[in-house]
């Protein structure tokens, strides 16, 4: 099993869109995402800092669902 990369937020949006996620809003530095199947999370948004693997691995497996290698296709 491979680690997941260090991407930024913008990254990590883009990637998720690939996947069939909509960016619903943004709150100050927190941009909300959501599928149309009702799969929703937040990404924080902070420029010049990547998103932490551990936050990223959290995003995935407990708010989308999503398992590692799934995510790591659409790289």
């Amino acid at each position: 099993m491979s680690k997941l990369p260090l991407l930024s937020a913008n990254e990590v949006i883009k990637i998720l869109q690939k996947m069939g996620f909509q960016k619903i809003r943004q709150e100050g530095s927190h941009v909300f995402i959501r599928h149309s199947n009702g799969r929703t999370t937040v990404i924080p948004n902070h420029p010049g800092e990547d998103v932490d693997r551990g936050l990223l691995n959290k995003i995935l497996k407990k708010d989308l669902g999503i398992e590692r290698e799934e995510f790591m296709k659409y790289i």
